[in-house]
C-alpha cells in the first residue's frame, strides 16, 4: 500500500515538472525564442553540457536543425561552445540569459532610433504629389493595452484640442501608463470623469479643464477625440483583453464631439482637494 502512494506522488511530481517546463517554454517564446530553441536551452540548462548529437537524440530534433538552433543561441549569447572532439555546448544561467536577450533588444531599439532621423530626412527628399486626393475614412481595431496606449500617445502629438471621457478606472490606467503626462503637455484639452475618488491622478493637470460627469452617466463610456480622429473603447465585448476602435471618420468625430460638449455643459466643476 505504501509503494502505491509513493508512485502516485512521483507521478504528480513529474506532472508538475512537465507543466513547469511548458510554462517556461511559453515565457521564453515571449523573449523571441522559438519552441525548439526554448527546448534546447532548457535541456542544456537543466542537464548540463551536451554535444549536438546528445541534444538531437534526447529532443528528437532533426540533426541539421539542431546545429542551426545551437548557432542561433550562440549568437544570442545564451549558449556557449566548448571546443573539443566533439564540440560540447552549455547554457548560461537563466538570469544572465534573460539580461543578455533584453540588452540585445535594447541595442536594436537604440539603433532604430538613431536611424529614424536619417530615414525621415531621406523621405522628405521625395517630392509630394501635387494633385489632391480625397482622404479615405479608416477604421482600426486595437487589441490589448499596448496597442491602445500606443495609439493614444500618438494622438497626443497635436496642436489641436483633445477631449477625453472615462471612468475612474480608465483615468487610473492613463495615469499609470504616463498618458496623462502627455496630456499635461497639450495646449488645449478637456477631461470628463465619473469620479473624484482618485484625485491624485489629476494633480498635475489644470483643474479648469476637468469636470465631473453626472452620476446617472454610465461608467462604460470611454473615448478620446482629437481634430479628425476618434478612439473609443468597446467595453461590452466578451473578451477579457481591452479592445478599442480608432477611426478618422468625420461623422463619428462629429457625433462624439457633440456628445462630449453636451455632457460638458451638464457636468460639475472639478475640485482637487
Amino acid at each position: 500500500m505504501k509503494s502505491v502512494i509513493v508512485e502516485e506522488n512521483q507521478d504528480l511530481s513529474l506532472d508538475n515538472i512537465e507543466k513547469s517546463f511548458e510554462k517556461i517554454q511559453i515565457e521564453l517564446e515571449k523573449f523571441g525564442l522559438s519552441a525548439n530553441q526554448s527546448k534546447v536551452y532548457m535541456f542544456l540548462g537543466k542537464y548540463g553540457t551536451k554535444t549536438a548529437s546528445e541534444i538531437n537524440q534526447a529532443l528528437k530534433i532533426p540533426r541539421t536543425e539542431t546545429y542551426h538552433i545551437l548557432s542561433t543561441l550562440q549568437n544570442k549569447g545564451i549558449v556557449s561552445a566548448m571546443f573539443g572532439h566533439p564540440v560540447k555546448f552549455t547554457a548560461i544561467e537563466i538570469t544572465n540569459a534573460m539580461t543578455q536577450i533584453i540588452n540585445s533588444e535594447k541595442q536594436k531599439i537604440k539603433k532604430l532610433e538613431n536611424q529614424k532621423t536619417s530615414l525621415i530626412k531621406l523621405w522628405e527628399t521625395i517630392p509630394i504629389r501635387t494633385n489632391e486626393e480625397k482622404v479615405e475614412e479608416k477604421f482600426q481595431m486595437l487589441q490589448g493595452e499596448n496597442q491602445i496606449n500606443s495609439k493614444i500617445n500618438e494622438m497626443m502629438n497635436t496642436q489641436e484640442e483633445v477631449l477625453m471621457i472615462g471612468n475612474e478606472k480608465d483615468f487610473a490606467n492613463f495615469y499609470h501608463t504616463n498618458i496623462l503626462d502627455n496630456v499635461n503637455e497639450l495646449k488645449k484639452f478637456k477631461i470628463l470623469t465619473t469620479s473624484t475618488k482618485t484625485n491624485y491622478v489629476y494633480e498635475n493637470l489644470n483643474n479648469d479643464n476637468i469636470k465631473v460627469l453626472p452620476e446617472q452617466i454610465a461608467n462604460n463610456l470611454c473615448f478620446i477625440v482629437k481634430d479628425n480622429e476618434v478612439l473609443f473603447y468597446l467595453k461590452n465585448n466578451s473578451k477579457k483583453e481591452s479592445t478599442a476602435m480608432w477611426t478618422n471618420s468625420s461623422a463619428m468625430n462629429y457625433s462624439k464631439k457633440l456628445l462630449f460638449e453636451e455632457l460638458w455643459k451638464k457636468s460639475m466643476e472639478f475640485k482637487n482637494e
